[in-house]
C-alpha cells in the first residue's frame, strides 16, 4: 500500500515539474556586443553591432566577410526600435553580452536620461558594460567602423578603454551602475569618455582597409565630456581630463614628461598613486583639499647634463613631476569652475558625506558656491628607481 502511495505521489510531482519554457538555443540568438543611441526625426535611432558567428568561429576560418553585422532602426521608444530590427535580423537580438553603449554627441546634448529606463529595467541586460560619447559624430557611425587587431570592433574598444585608463589615464571606463549613481546622488556631476572617428567613415566600413599596415580610418578615445544633470555641456581636453582623473584617484599608471634642469626632456613612469579629496567647511565657507602621493621610476632621458648619481638631481625631477600633476589638476578645476560651472570632482558629495547639515543648506546653490570655492592641491612624488643605467648614453656622445 505504501509503495503504491509513494508511486502515485511521485507521478503527481512529475506533472507539477516545469520544463525550460523560456529556453533559447544559441543558434537562434543574435549576440549584441555594442549599441548606439541617436535621435532622428524626433525618434530614437538605435544601432546594434551583432556578432557574425560564422566569421568568429575558429574552425570555420575566414570567408572574407565582416565579423559583425550592424542593424539600425528608428522607434518612438528604444525597445520599439530594437523590435523593428527583427524585420531584418534572422535571429532574436540578445543583449546579455553587451560590452559598449555609445551615445551620439547631439543626442547627449539633449539629455540621456530617458534612454536609461530600458537599460536599467530589462533583466536581460547586464549593467557592467561601458558607456561613451561619439564625439563630433553619431553613435551609429562609430559602430560601423571595423577594427584591426580584434575581429569584433566593440571588443577592441572595450579593451582599449581599459588599457588607456590603466596606462595613460585621461579616460574613464564608466558602467551603467556608476552612471546611474552619479545621476541620482547629489554633489557630483556626470562625466563620460569621448570616442572619435579618425578619417572618412566610408573607408572605415570596409575590410579592405586592413590590407594596409596603417588604416585610413580608425577609432580613438579622446577627452572627457562633462554633464549638467543628464545633458552634455562640454569637453575637458587631454590635460584637463588627466587632471580630473588624478583628483578622483583613478590614475593607476601613466607617463609624465618633464623638462630637464637645463635642456631636453625626461619621462617619469608613475606606478602607484593615492588620492584624498575632501571638502572642509569653516563657518559657512567651504574649501576643497586634494592630497596626492605618487611613486614612480625614471622611464627615459633625453638630456646630456643629468647626473642621476646625485640625490639633488632626483629631487629636482620629483619637484617637476609634482608641478606637472598640479598644473593638470588646476586646469581641470579652472574648466569646471569657470567655463562649465560643474562639479565632476565630487566636492559637493564630499561635503554631503562629512557635513550633511551644511550640505542641506547649500545644495541648491552648490554650482555657484563651487565656482568660487578655493581648492588646495598638495602633491608628493617619490622616484624609487632610475632603471638599468645611471648615466644616459647621450652623456658620452660628443657635440
Amino acid at each position: 500500500m505504501n509503495r503504491k502511495f509513494l508511486l502515485l505521489v511521485s507521478i503527481c510531482s512529475l506533472i507539477l515539474l516545469t520544463s525550460c519554457w523560456n529556453r533559447r538555443e544559441l543558434n537562434q540568438l543574435g549576440i549584441v556586443i555594442g549599441m548606439g543611441i541617436d535621435k532622428a526625426d524626433g525618434k530614437f535611432l538605435v544601432t546594434t553591432q551583432v556578432v557574425n558567428p560564422s566569421e568568429i568561429a575558429a574552425s570555420m576560418g575566414s570567408g572574407g566577410n565582416s565579423p559583425v553585422v550592424v542593424y539600425e532602426e528608428k522607434g518612438d521608444t528604444i525597445f520599439e526600435a530594437i523590435r523593428r530590427m527583427t524585420t531584418e535580423s534572422p535571429r532574436n537580438l540578445y543583449f546579455s553580452h553587451l560590452r559598449l553603449l555609445v551615445y551620439g554627441e547631439e543626442f547627449a546634448k539633449k539629455g540621456i536620461g530617458k534612454s536609461l529606463d530600458l537599460l536599467t529595467r530589462d533583466p536581460e541586460i547586464r549593467t557592467d558594460f561601458y558607456i561613451t560619447i561619439a564625439k563630433n559624430s553619431k553613435a551609429g557611425d562609430v559602430l560601423k567602423v571595423l577594427t584591426a587587431i580584434e575581429k569584433i570592433p566593440v571588443q577592441q574598444l572595450y579593451e582599449s578603454l581599459l588599457s588607456s585608463e590603466k596606462q595613460w589615464a585621461p579616460t574613464l571606463p564608466i558602467t551603467l551602475d556608476q552612471l546611474n549613481s552619479e545621476l541620482i546622488e547629489e554633489g557630483k556631476d556626470v562625466k563620460l569618455t569621448g570616442l572619435m572617428i579618425k578619417g572618412p567613415l566610408q573607408a572605415g566600413e570596409s575590410l579592405g582597409k586592413y590590407q594596409q599596415s596603417k588604416a585610413e580610418t580608425y577609432l580613438k578615445y579622446d577627452e572627457v565630456g562633462v554633464f549638467k544633470k543628464d545633458q552634455l555641456i562640454g569637453w575637458l581636453n587631454t590635460d584637463e581630463s588627466k587632471g580630473l582623473n588624478y583628483a578622483l584617484g583613478n590614475v593607476k599608471s601613466t607617463i609624465i614628461t618633464i623638462p630637464c634642469p637645463e635642456k631636453g626632456l625626461a619621462g617619469i613612469k608613475l606606478i602607484h598613486t593615492k588620492t584624498e579629496l575632501k571638502t572642509k567647511v569653516s563657518g559657512s565657507k567651504p574649501t576643497g583639499n586634494i592630497k596626492i602621493t605618487a611613486e614612480g621610476k625614471l622611464a627615459d632621458v633625453y638630456c646630456k647634463t643629468l647626473d642621476l648619481s646625485k640625490p639633488e638631481t632626483i629631487s629636482q625631477l620629483e619637484r617637476k613631476a609634482e608641478k606637472n600633476i598640479k598644473d593638470n589638476i588646476h586646469k581641470a578645476l579652472h574648466a569646471s569652475q569657470t567655463q562649465y560651472k560643474l562639479d565632476p570632482f565630487g566636492f559637493g558629495e564630499a561635503a554631503r558625506r562629512d557635513n550633511p547639515e551644511y550640505w542641506h543648506s547649500v545644495k541648491k546653490d552648490w554650482q555657484q558656491i563651487f565656482g568660487k570655492m578655493p581648492v588646495n592641491v598638495e602633491v608628493t612624488v617619490k622616484i624609487h628607481d632610475v632603471g638599468m643605467i645611471k648615466t644616459s648614453p647621450l652623456n658620452f656622445m660628443k657635440d
